[in-house]
C-alpha cells in the first residue's frame, strides 16, 4: 500500500520510464523495469541535503544527503539500501572574468573507481585552479556507491585483523606459501558470505549502473553527465550501454577494458604485464637522479637496491611493521601516480642509509584506517568476484601467473592473492554485459588515457573506443599517471573543458604531449 502511494506519485513519468524498458523476456528485463520504477520513485522524492555527517570537517559549500535504491532490481519494491551523496552547488563565477555569470548545466556526477573506492570528498575538487571553470557550471556530486562507506557497508572480516603486517611479498613463492595463501583467500570468501548473508550478490557492476540511473532521476536530471575514472569507466560503460538515451556527456578517464573475455581474470593478468613496464620507468627516473637518491645510476642497479631493501626487511621489519609487502605496496602506489616519485624514491634511499622513519611513515599500516580499508576492500572483491566467471581450479591460476611471473615479476603474485577468493566465491556469477553502443544511440563520448598507465592498461581505452560508436580518445603520450583528467597536463584539461562545458570534440584521436616529469627531492625538501 505505501509503495503504491509513494510511486503514484510519479504518474506519467513512471509510464514513459516502462516503456523504454526492453520487453519481457529479455535479458535483464525484469531489472530494467525495476531501475525505471525506482528512478521514478527518486525523482518523485528528490535528495533532500543538508549538512553532512562529519560537517565539521567540510567546507561550508558541501552538503550531504541521501537516495534509496532497491537492494535488487528484480524486487523494486523489497529491501532498500540508502546511499550516501555529496554535492557543491555551481558558483556560476567565472575564474578567468569576475563579471561574467556562467549559466548552470546541471549536475557533474562522479566516480573514482575501485570498486570500492567513495567519491563523498569529489565536491571539494572545484576548489582547485584545474577545476574552477567546470565547478562554475556544474553541481559538483560525488557519492558512496552501494557497499562503501556510509552506503550499507559491506565487510568480509572484522577490520581489527585485516592489515597482516609485517608480511612477506615473494617474487617466486614456493608450494608451502601458496598453500597458505589459498587458505587465506578460502577463509577470505568464507567470511564475506557469513558477514553479508544472502545480500553478497547484489553488489555487482550492473547494480551499480543501475544505481547510477536512480541517482540521475533523484538529481531532476533528464539525461546524465558522468565522469568515471578506471573502474568508474567500466560500470559507466555498462550505464552507456544500458541508459544510452538518459546521456547527457560522458567522460572515461583511464578506462578499463570492457571486453566480456577480459572481466575480470584476464584484465588482472593484463594489469600485472603493465606494472613491470611502469616499474621500470620509475627505476630509470631514479637512475637519473643518482646523485640525490644514491640507489644506482642504471634501472638495473635501482633494481638491486630495492631487492637488497626486501631482503633486510624479511630479516627485521622496518619499526617491526613494514616487511617486504609493505616496502612492495608503497612502491606500487608510485606505479600508480608519479608525484609519489619523488618521497618514495626517498623512503627507499634514507632506509638503506639506516633511517627507516620515512619508510614506515609511508608504508606502514594505519590502524585508524582499518575500518575503511576493509570495507574498501570488501567491496572491491565483491564486485569483482560477482561480475564475472573466475577460474575455480588453482592450476589455471598457478599455470598462468607463474608463467606471468617470468616476464613480470614486480606486481604478479601480489595480484594473484589480492584476487584468490574469487576462485572460491560461494555467491552467484553474473554474466558480463556486452558494452557496445551503434552509430547515433549513444552522445559522442570523451575516452582519456596515459599511454602507459598500468593499473588500466593502455589497450582497454582502444577496446572501449572501438565498442562505443562516436566516442573520442584522447592520449597522453608516453605518460602513465593513473588518471589524467583535471590532472597537470595543460593539453588534457584544455580537451575535458572543452567537452564539459561547450560540447566541443576533437576528431576520433587527439594527442597531448606528456605533462612534466617529477622532480627529484631529498626527504624534508620539496
Amino acid at each position: 500500500m505505501r509503495a503504491a502511494a509513494l510511486y503514484s506519485a510519479a504518474g506519467s513519468l513512471l509510464l514513459t520510464s516502462l516503456a523504454a524498458a526492453p520487453a519481457s523476456g529479455a535479458p535483464g528485463a525484469v531489472e530494467s523495469a525495476g531501475t525505471a520504477l525506482a528512478a521514478a520513485h527518486a525523482r518523485a522524492k528528490g535528495i533532500d541535503f543538508g549538512k553532512c555527517p562529519d560537517a565539521q570537517d567540510m567546507p561550508g559549500t558541501m552538503e550531504c544527503g541521501t537516495v534509496s535504491v532497491p537492494l535488487d532490481y528484480a524486487h523494486p519494491g523489497g529491501k532498500q539500501i540508502r546511499l550516501t551523496v555529496s554535492r557543491a552547488v555551481a558558483t556560476h563565477k567565472d575564474p578567468h572574468n569576475s563579471k561574467r555569470r556562467v549559466p548552470r548545466q546541471g549536475s557533474l556526477v562522479y566516480n573514482p573507481g575501485g570498486p570500492g573506492a567513495s567519491g563523498l570528498y569529489f565536491p571539494l575538487i572545484g576548489m582547485l585552479p584545474e577545476w574552477k571553470r567546470i565547478a562554475s557550471a556544474y553541481d559538483l556530486v560525488g557519492y558512496a556507491p552501494r557497499g562503501v562507506d556510509k552506503s550499507a557497508p559491506l565487510s568480509c572480516e572484522d577490520p581489527k585483523h585485516f592489515f597482516k603486517a609485517p608480511s612477506q611479498s615473494p617474487t617466486y613463492p614456493s608450494e608451502s606459501y601458496k598453500k597458505e595463501r589459498i587458505a587465506e583467500a578460502k577463509a577470505y570468501a568464507r567470511g564475506c558470505a557469513k558477514r553479508s548473508g544472502g545480500k553478497l550478490r547484489f553488489y555487482n557492476s550492473l547494480n551499480n549502473a543501475r544505481d547510477l540511473d536512480v541517482l540521475r532521476a533523484a538529481l531532476g536530471e533528464d539525461r546524465l553527465t558522468f565522469m568515471g575514472a578506471s573502474y568508474g569507466t567500466y560500470f559507466g560503460a555498462l550505464y552507456a550501454t544500458l541508459f544510452p538515451s538518459h546521456v547527457r556527456r560522458m567522460v572515461f578517464d583511464s578506462a578499463v577494458n570492457p571486453d566480456p573475455e577480459q572481466v575480470w581474470y584476464r584484465n588482472n593478468l593484463d594489469q600485472s604485464a603493465a606494472f613491470e613496464g611502469r616499474w621500470a620507468d620509475y627505476r630509470e627516473w631514479i637512475a637519473r637522479h643518482d646523485d640525490v637518491y644514491g640507489l644506482g645510476d642504471t634501472a638495473a642497479k635501482v633494481l638491486r637496491s630495492y631487492e637488497k631493501a626486501s631482503a633486510r626487511l624479511a630479516e627485521k621489519p622496518a619499526g617491526g611493521k613494514v616487511g617486504p609487502a609493505q616496502l612492495q605496496g608503497a612502491i606500487l602506489s608510485a606505479g600508480y601516480y608519479d608525484d609519489y616519485w619523488p618521497h618514495t624514491a626517498a623512503a627507499l634511499s634514507a632506509y638503506l642509509k639506516g633511517n627507516s622513519k620515512l619508510l614506515v611513515q609511508q608504508a606502514g599500516p594505519t590502524p585508524q584506517a582499518a575500518v575503511e580499508a576493509e570495507n574498501g576492500n570488501a567491496v572491491y572483491t565483491a564486485v569483482e568476484c560477482n561480475d564475472a566467471a573466475w577460474p575455480t581450479e588453482w592450476s589455471v591460476w598457478d599455470r598462468d601467473n607463474t608463467r606471468l611471473a617470468r616476464v613480470a615479476p614486480f606486481e604478479t603474485w601480489d595480484n594473484v592473492w589480492m584476487n584468490l577468493p574469487c576462485a572460491y566465491w560461494p555467491a552467484p556469477r553474473q554474466q558480463p554485459l556486452d558494452v557496445r553502443t551503434g552509430p547515433g544511440e549513444l552522445p559522442p563520448v570523451l575516452i582519456m588515457a596515459a599511454e602507459r598507465d598500468a593499473a588500466t592498461p593502455y589497450d582497454g581505452a582502444l577496446e572501449l573506443q572501438r565498442r562505443l560508436s562516436d566516442s573520442v580518445l584522447v592520449t597522453e603520450r608516453d605518460a602513465g599517471t593513473h588518471g589524467i583528467a583535471g590532472g597537470a597536463n595543460k593539453c588534457v584539461n584544455g580537451y575535458l573543458d572543452a567537452y564539459l562545458l561547450e560540447g566541443q570534440l576533437p576528431e576520433r584521436h587527439a594527442a597531448c604531449a606528456p605533462h612534466a616529469a617529477p622532480k627529484a627531492a631529498r626527504p624534508g625538501r620539496d
